[in-house]
């Protein structure tokens, strides 16, 4: 049977009290995942809209005979967004539970819960002389409260937004260290609720990224022509995890998930400013230990931990300044294992696309926008330091995203033009006895020496190009490296660095590359014992063939093709582990700090730490077994794929730039929102969300509005999801479109059947929701 990853890319925007409608979007998108993982391991997905996604995606196999897996594995938000993304980060890697996070969202996410102690009204005196604000905002007849708030729930918010207007003044009202223990409480919940199986497959990566803004900067050099050298403040912060899905599946320490959700979310003026220090406290009085702390304190913040200050730095909401962090998302795409035929999207939780702030006039009364009226005083300042920032589109992210596309068509088209040639040469190169021998480690250790000599020659003039390119690759790649793994932060260090490095490479002739370069020469000796990156992107691309090819016939060896499915990945986790810095010991760190006095050191420190060699011989074991077990006519298919991505490399890396692209299928994007959503209400947000009130702070004043985004939430991901997973077959073989609607009903029933005894306060919602569904 074909099989066909579905990988989702989600990008979640911040939103404040919407945070409640997107966590129904991203529990939706736990749901699809383990209804994914459950019928890829033939067990029963259980009850509600998962039950309903694993009976679609037995249905979408028997049509169109294409078994489809979920793959949320890039993840990056903002805000709202970026606690929700870090919640469901923890879900997927380690099979966690967000239902309990459900409970504390609609119980804890409310002003009374969030007020700071000190910042309470201890009387109905207090503040007296905000009286008349409170009753011009919350008691007039006509006032924004009449108009905008249901009958029933008036009160509630009228009582409670009381208190919030005669809390402290130019403070912030809500408690920082509050906030904090309720983000620690939620993953305790997490922790201590039954757990299932991680949602992605074993060794494939999850990447996660939150934007936060720091207040007060950092420097940050820049090399010009003239000066040499200037300083810049940069405020733009990304607290960025990788979880590599393996061994225990721990995504983080918790305190650090702590850390980046309180900071990604520290609304200016509602929420204090966060610090580390706010965060020790609260684990003090948690007996909580945090053994990382020094060392995530150290990537996050380096400058600061370098001068002994990261205690002191302020953080404060990542939306400030980047609002829809799409470009760490699309870096994330690099380096990612292609084990079938992939569909990539990049899936953006937009909760109020469009929408505008309620704008008051002096009466307390909503006021209409008028396109011919010039904005006033406050609308000006707050527009311009605020929700013009957070509202920027997209034009731009989407733009990089076509042109990696386009790239990626670029390159299948040349991959398919050259195989033919290539196949000859190889065949030519090996002999004609190849196909008749058993593949051992030593003879497939000659015949890729062979097919590399072959495919540098044949390039010609092409080859020096190929080479010089690789050669600063990997060359830049080391100087990178050895900064880091020094542990320096000065970018004139950084420079220092790259300039001894390339010193040392031209010293041992690693650069004298022609069209004639013997396999004994410098430049080939260097590559050897330092390209990590060509031994990757080969054998990623066998993968790829492997999985467009033998997997997809019908007549294939099913335990053969599965058994070099494996090896290749083996084979793969040999060279990966020499990627991270804990990979590297004291050794290799204390020659990365003689770089700038003695850089021949510093690469034999690497090349010795990575033994190259060694990995190439094991790699050689691992595949000559598989190789040798599979029928004679797929083991060349897949040989003549190994032996001659020299000659794919040499035509497809300057293409690429140098950089690699592991995912080959062009990139879709895909929004959900509010307004994409009509299958049951049509009017977007403002016909079924409740926190868009108040500037979006809505949903902190009642439990009814809370329940109300969060219902709508899951409905809405039910109907954006089932929209991305259909489109994912060829449409030939799509189901048709009375079968999706009958689907798509089915899981908006699950859902309320699930919801309807923990939402008490939205019955009413319910009952008539069932009757709109029908």
């Amino acid at each position: 049977m074909k099989e066909r990853e579905l990988r989702l890319a989600l990008v979640c925007y911040g939103g404040i009290s919407l945070a409640v409608y997107m966590h129904g979007i991203t529990k939706e998108i736990w749901h699809l995942a383990r209804a994914s993982r459950a019928f890829h391991d033939g067990v029963t997905a259980g009850k509600g809209s998962r039950g309903v996604y694993q009976r679609l995606l037995a249905a979408m196999e028997e049509a169109s005979g294409v078994r489809l897996r979920v793959m949320p594995d890039i993840i990056a938000g903002a805000s709202a967004g970026g606690i929700n993304g870090i919640f469901l980060a923890q879900a997927i890697e380690t099979g966690q539970s967000l239902e309990p996070l459900t409970d504390l969202w609609l119980d804890y996410a409310d002003v009374d819960e969030l007020l700071d102690p000190d910042a309470r009204p201890a009387r109905a005196f207090t503040k007296f002389w905000a009286s008349p604000l409170v009753w011009m905002v919350a008691r007039r007849p006509g006032d924004a409260i009449e108009q905008t708030v249901a009958p029933e729930t008036r009160e509630e918010v009228r009582r409670k937004l009381s208190r919030f207007i005669r809390s402290r003044w130019f403070e912030p009202p809500f408690g920082g260290e509050i906030f904090s223990a309720m983000i620690l409480d939620a993953f305790d919940a997490m922790t201590a609720a039954e757990r299932g199986p991680p949602l992605l497959p074993e060794g494939h990566p999850l990447d996660l990224f939150v934007t936060v803004t720091d207040f007060e900067g950092h420097p940050q050099g820049l090399t010009l022509n003239s000066p040499p050298q200037v300083v810049e403040t940069e405020h733009r912060l990304s607290i960025g995890f990788r979880a590599r899905g393996r061994g225990e599946r721990i995504f983080a320490d918790t305190a650090e998930l702590v850390f980046a959700a309180r900071a990604t979310a520290s609304f200016p003026g509602a929420f204090p400013p966060f610090t580390v220090r706010e965060l020790d406290r609260v684990l003090k009085r948690r007996h909580r230990a945090w053994p990382t702390r020094d060392a995530f304190l150290a990537r996050i913040l380096p400058r600061q931990a370098a001068q002994g200050t990261a205690e002191d730095a302020v953080l404060i909401d990542g939306s400030v300044l980047a609002n829809a962090p799409f470009a760490q998302a699309i870096g994330a795409l690099r380096n990612r294992p292609s084990r079938r035929e992939v569909d990539r999207r990049f899936v953006y939780i937009d909760p109020k696309p469009g929408a505008h702030s309620i704008r008051l006039n002096r009466r307390g009364e909503v006021e209409e926008a008028k396109d011919s009226k010039l904005p006033g005083f406050f609308r000006t300042i707050f527009g311009a330091l605020s929700d013009i920032p957070r509202e920027q589109p997209i034009r731009d992210n989407l733009e990089a995203i076509d042109r990696q596309s386009a790239r990626i068509r670029r390159m299948s088209r040349i991959l398919a033009a050259l195989r033919p040639g290539i196949e000859t040469e190889v065949e030519s190169a090996i002999g004609g006895m190849l196909f008749l021998d058993r593949p051992t480690p030593a003879r497939l250790s000659n015949w890729r020496a062979k097919a590399q000599q072959r495919a540098a020659n044949a390039a010609g003039f092409a080859f020096p190009a190929y080479g010089h390119l690789k050669l600063s690759g990997i060359v830049e790649d080391l100087a990178v490296l050895l900064f880091r793994l020094g542990s320096e932060d000065a970018p004139m260090m950084r420079e220092a660095y790259r300039k001894a490095i390339w010193a040392a490479v031209r010293a041992a002739d690693a650069d004298r590359l022609t069209d004639d370069v013997g396999a004994a020469s410098a430049p080939v000796d260097f590559f050897r014992r330092h390209d990590l990156a060509f031994r990757l992107r080969r054998l990623r691309f066998l993968a790829r063939r492997l999985a467009e090819t033998l997997e997809v016939e019908s007549g294939a060896d099913e335990a053969a093709v599965q058994g070099l499915h494996d090896a290749i990945y083996a084979a793969l986790t040999l060279y990966a582990e020499c990627e991270p810095l804990d990979f590297y010991g004291d050794a290799t760190r204390e020659a990365a700090r003689t770089v700038p006095t003695d850089a021949a050191a510093a690469l034999q420190a690497v090349a010795n730490a990575r033994d190259l060699r060694s990995r190439d011989e094991a790699a050689d074991r691992i595949l000559a077994e598989a190789l040798a077990a599979l029928p004679k006519a797929q083991r060349r298919t897949m040989l003549l794929a190994y032996l001659g991505f020299p000659f794919y490399d040499i035509a497809t890396l300057p293409l690429l730039q140098g950089d690699a692209i592991d995912e080959y299928d062009p990139i879709k994007v895909d929004r959900i929102s509010p307004d994409d959503c009509s299958a049951i209400r049509s009017g977007g947000a403002a016909a079924t969300l409740k926190g868009i009130e108040f500037n979006n702070f809505g949903a902190f004043f009642s439990r009814v509005y809370r329940e109300n985004d969060y219902l709508w939430g899951r409905l809405h991901g039910v109907e954006r999801l089932l929209d991305i997973v259909i489109s994912a077959m060829p449409v030939a073989s799509r189901l048709s479109p009375e079968a999706v609607a009958a689907y798509r009903r089915k899981a908006f029933l699950a859902v309320l059947d699930e919801e309807e005894t923990r939402l008490p306060h939205v019955a009413d919602l319910i009952a008539s929701l069932r009757k709109e569904i029908g």
